[in-house]
């Protein structure tokens, strides 16, 4: 299953670390990572594979989730299609 990961936040060291970590011991695969700093806000959007991961889907979004609060960032995750359905015109 394709997982799209999204991260918003005020910029600091480790946001990039903290989440492909977190997918790495998951066994979820990145496929692509598009970020960016606007004032100091940090914006990020991956997109990843899950086939090979035992987590649960839900799981895995409630550690991104919390490890993202502990930074101070927001870290949503979703499987591709839902992202892909509430971004269409």
């Amino acid at each position: 299953m394709k997982l799209v990961v999204t991260v918003v936040g005020k910029d600091r060291v480790g946001i990039i670390a903290l989440v492909t970590k977190i997918l790495a011991d998951n066994e979820v695969n990145i496929l692509s990572i598009n970020q960016n700093i606007l004032d100091g806000f940090f914006n990020m959007i991956l997109l990843a594979e899950s086939d090979e991961s035992k987590i649960p889907l839900v799981e895995l979004q409630k550690i991104l989730r919390e490890q993202g609060e502990s930074i101070g960032v927001e870290i949503k995750t979703q499987h591709q299609d839902i992202f892909t359905a509430m971004h269409q015109i």
